[in-house]
């Protein structure tokens, strides 16, 4: 098949929500209805059944909660699927921003019963910023929630979002009956069946076939008929472009762990979402179909098999072939480097792959060579954007509890930081190691990780830090340099070696902004 045949067959995603909307469930659906599983797992805090295919993780399976992303692929109906299954917790947020440098479009999934949540808002935020084009799926119509217009009102002021509904629920929780297709023109009704594997399913393609009145009874069936009236003079009709361009959504009901609505889903999604897009660069516009290979580096993970102590390097393919055993220019590091078992991901198997195209996603064994945001490429030399470290919430020191262990506590935090599960600062007066993390769990899964992968046993002691700041200055000024000797002991470096201010409070650093205008204080590492 030629390549830009290839190219056009793709379709990567990401799946984001609040923790509980049902994210990881419905991912486990769509590998279902893809044909890339036969059973589907069950996302339990006590995992007593089988577990989710993309939560992988050991500590994942105990909590019942994605910490990292996973990637997932499948073919259906000749389209070649990359999913990007998310961490909903807040508190693993920056792998999700992060990963959403790597996709086309995203999916937000949202809980009837608890409409548009705090998550939700930060992470469509984010896609709103990138213009990523977005599907909204309403999940758990079989548990009572919100009425459906409600919340796509919510949706609209919440998110600050433009929805047209492409299905409607007829009836909610106890009275739910089934979902009308917009898209397909037909009509599905709900039975409980097992929810683990595909059954069949009732259609009718029009209103008036005379058993769908006897199957809904007549009052559903004209609020139904009502409802559509209302869709119809309220939203704006579905228009592609107007979704690739990201302003319009369009929205979708179902229950993912009924099977329901999720092949709907699936079907509108691939007919509808972008094929694998260009990417900015620091010199241009990278084009999927220019015949030069680009990609980069968006996840590096550490450990998928502890056995094995290997580390995976995530990347996304933006332009040409990336093939095996052929040599790759690493920008950052300046030199070749081959590949002779890049790694392509089906349900929870990896295989070795001999060519990958634009908008699929490569694993390669990581020796070390990798950071987040590196940039590999055969012809011109040129350097992705838009993959920053956002600014931490929680800081503490993290001391070494065995110092016999001390190279093992070193190995493991530098490949844990340079993985991006939290950030290291090492201050500048003492050179005491500072951990800052976006969510305080993620402190329990550095401790948990260091101990189960490397051997390695830490504790953390508080510090009081408001933000870090990452600072842009003349080194001659003397602005500058008259900063540097009052804030000493608030200085530090992060793992690239740049400098970083520790403010205490919100009040210290408005002051420290005022008083030193020549030093510029940035939110992200990437100013």
């Amino acid at each position: 098949m030629d390549f830009l045949k290839e190219i056009k067959r793709r379709r990567t995603f990401g799946i984001i929500s609040h923790p509980d909307a049902g994210k990881t469930t419905l991912t486990e659906k769509l590998l279902l209805f893809g044909g890339a599983i036969q059973e589907a797992g069950a996302v339990k805090s006590n995992k007593i059944k089988k577990g989710a295919t993309s939560d992988f993780m050991e500590i994942e399976r105990q909590r019942g909660i994605s910490v990292a992303t996973s990637v997932l692929a499948f073919v259906y109906k000749d389209k070649k699927i990359n999913i990007l299954d998310t961490p909903g917790h807040k508190d693993f947020s920056e792998d999700t921003f992060r990963t959403l440098t790597a996709v086309d479009s995203v999916i937000v999934v949202i809980d009837v019963a608890k409409g548009v949540e705090e998550q939700t808002e930060k992470l469509v935020e984010v896609c709103r910023m990138r213009k990523i084009p977005i599907i909204v799926f309403i999940n758990k119509l079989d548990r009572e929630g919100k009425d459906a217009f409600d919340l796509m009102d919510e949706v609209e002021q919440k998110l600050g979002l433009r929805v047209t509904p492409l299905s409607i629920p007829i009836g909610m929780g106890y009275d739910f009956k089934g979902i009308y297709n917009i898209w397909e023109k037909n009509i599905q009704l709900f039975q409980d069946e097992s929810k683990q594997i595909i059954g069949k399913k009732e259609h009718f393609k029009s209103l008036d076939a005379p058993e769908l009145e006897t199957k809904i009874g007549a009052i559903s069936l004209n609020n139904l008929k009502d409802e559509l009236e209302l869709i119809e003079g309220v939203y704006p009709p579905f228009n592609q472009q107007e979704y690739l361009d990201g302003t319009l959504q369009p929205v979708l009901f179902g229950s993912a762990l009924n099977n329901f609505g999720v092949q709907e889903l699936l079907n509108c999604f691939i007919e509808i979402a972008p094929e694998p897009l260009a990417k900015q660069s620091d010199t241009r516009l990278v084009k999927p179909d220019d015949k030069n290979f680009t990609g980069f580096v968006f996840k590096i993970h550490a450990n998928m098999d502890p056995k094995h102590r290997d580390r995976l390097a995530f990347i996304k393919i933006v332009s040409g072939t990336f093939e095996r055993n052929k040599p790759y220019h690493h920008v950052r590091l300046n030199k070749k480097l081959k590949f002779s078992s890049p790694n392509a991901f089906f349900a929870e198997k990896k295989q070795i792959v001999d060519i990958s195209y634009p908008g699929d996603i490569v694993g390669i064994h990581d020796t070390g060579n990798f950071k987040i945001g590196d940039t590999l490429t055969t012809g011109d030399i040129l350097q992705f954007k838009g993959i920053p470290s956002f600014s931490p919430e929680h800081f503490r020191f993290i001391n070494n509890n065995d110092p016999l262990k001390s190279k093992q506590l070193a190995k493991g935090i530098n490949q844990l930081m340079d993985e991006g599960v939290a950030q290291l600062f090492t201050l500048d007066l003492n050179g005491r190691k500072v951990i800052g993390t976006v969510g305080a769990l993620q402190f329990e899964v550095i401790q948990y990780r260091l101990l189960n992968e490397y051997g390695a046993k830490c504790n953390f002691e508080n510090l009081n830090v408001y933000k870090a700041c990452w600072i842009e200055a003349n080194d001659d000024s003397t602005d500058f340099i008259e900063f540097q000797r009052i804030k000493q002991k608030f200085l530090a470096k992060d793992k690239s070696g740049k400098l970083v201010f520790l403010a205490d409070s919100a009040f210290s650093l408005q002051m420290t902004q005022e008083k030193f205008k020549e030093v510029k204080f940035h939110y992200t590492s990437e100013y």
